[in-house]
């Protein structure tokens, strides 16, 4: 296994940095772009790899290449249009770990040999899908590492849905990486809940001020949830405090929601159910076994079907001095809730470590009604 697949494939979701001057879709991105200083940034940031256009479409060049090995110690990925085996000995000269081959480009004996030049010159390869046929054809060229594209590149347009759904269909003895698109920490979630490995991130960090800084926020964790909401005014004061799931309790309960209101791109909905679940048309679900006429202490969050964290919460109406303790001996990802507020939720997660934090009750100044400054509050303990 090369450096590049294995950064990829670390516990977590990892992250590809893209350094690119320019796009076709978008004109001008960073035209002054150093590939040297940004490739450490990257690093620092706690990027997984980095990516960097070597094609004069997007005004990169072999030298940007070049110059980022000689600043960056994490794999870079040589990021073209490649199509033969000087491309990729180029590549490999100018300190890439790693190489994009397009299916879209290449027919399957000529990503076959490609693939095979690669591995003989110690280079992996992102081999990347646009649709099912292509994750298809992907799949049976044993392609280790396949990227999927939000982005169409014949009409440029992106489409997160789609790509979501290839991931959630990509085999599981393959390192994903979802493409484009991802502007948000909800953004890299989805991808990550629907079962990427990795994210690749190029134009929302060539257009942040501080890439670095949007690349770490984009990496954050512990994700935030909002959870009890019945007002879109509480909504969208959730979401300019900067959390990630809104949460809209399905279940017979003070705070019970008629139904989940719209979400802003930047977060996930989450219906909340005991005893079963249906669809709503939420992101996600957040379920409770019924126990005794009310929920089980703990539950699970789902994708569709599948358990994707770990719900741990304390009984129902109790308190156990334990619960973070207990919690913190969680495997996997856990969604922390509980007893959180804005004065306890920062020692929560240096206890627990967990992969979001979840308050309802504690942010009420009524049931079902949110106090905006505690919302407000919650969000920025848990930063």
């Amino acid at each position: 296994m090369g450096r590049f697949r294995e950064s990829l494939a670390a516990p977590g979701l990892g992250a590809i940095a893209e350094v690119k001057r320019r796009s076709p879709s978008a004109g001008d991105l960073r035209p002054d772009a150093d590939p040297a200083a940004l490739a450490l940034s990257f690093e620092r940031a706690g990027a997984s790899a980095v990516s960097i256009l070597v094609d004069e479409r997007f005004a990169g060049t072999w030298a940007d290449l070049a110059a980022a090995r000689d600043a960056a110690s994490l794999p870079l990925l040589a990021k073209g249009f490649f199509s033969t085996r000087e491309h990729l000995e180029t590549a490999k000269a100018n300190g890439a770990d790693a190489a994009l081959l397009l299916l879209r480009d290449l027919d399957d004996p000529q990503a076959r040999e490609l693939i095979r030049v690669a591995d003989e010159l110690g280079l992996d390869t992102l081999v990347e899908a646009h649709d099912a046929g292509e994750l298809v054809r992907a799949t049976q060229l044993g392609a280790p590492v396949i990227g999927l594209n939000a982005r169409d590149l014949g009409t440029f347009a992106i489409n997160r849905r789609a790509q979501l759904d290839l991931v959630a269909s990509a085999p599981g003895d393959r390192v994903i990486v979802a493409e484009s698109g991802v502007l948000e920490r909800a953004h890299g979630a989805a991808a990550e809940l629907a079962g990427a490995d990795a994210v690749l991130v190029g134009s929302a960090l060539m257009r942040a001020p501080d890439p670095a800084a949007k690349l770490a926020d984009l990496l954050r964790r512990p994700l935030v949830k909002v959870c009890g909401l019945t007002r879109a005014e509480d909504v969208a004061v959730a979401a300019e405090a900067g959390a990630d799931l809104a949460g809209f309790v399905l279940a017979e309960s003070p705070r019970r929601a008629d139904a989940p209101l719209p979400v802003p791109d930047a977060m996930l909905s989450v219906g909340v159910f005991v005893g079963e679940t249906e669809d709503v048309g939420t992101d996600l679900a957040q379920f409770y076994a019924l126990e005794n006429g009310h929920r089980a202490r703990d539950g699970v969050l789902l994708r569709g079907d599948n358990i994707v964290a770990a719900v741990r919460d304390l009984p129902w109406l109790e308190e156990d001095e334990a619960h973070w303790e207990r919690a913190a001996q969680g495997q996997g990802r856990v969604l922390l809730a509980g007893g959180l507020d804005p004065e306890n939720v920062r020692a929560a997660i240096d206890a627990v470590q967990p992969w979001c934090v979840d308050a309802s009750r504690s942010l009420e100044a009524s049931p079902g009604i949110k106090d905006h400054a505690l919302v407000r509050a919650f969000v920025e303990a848990a930063r």
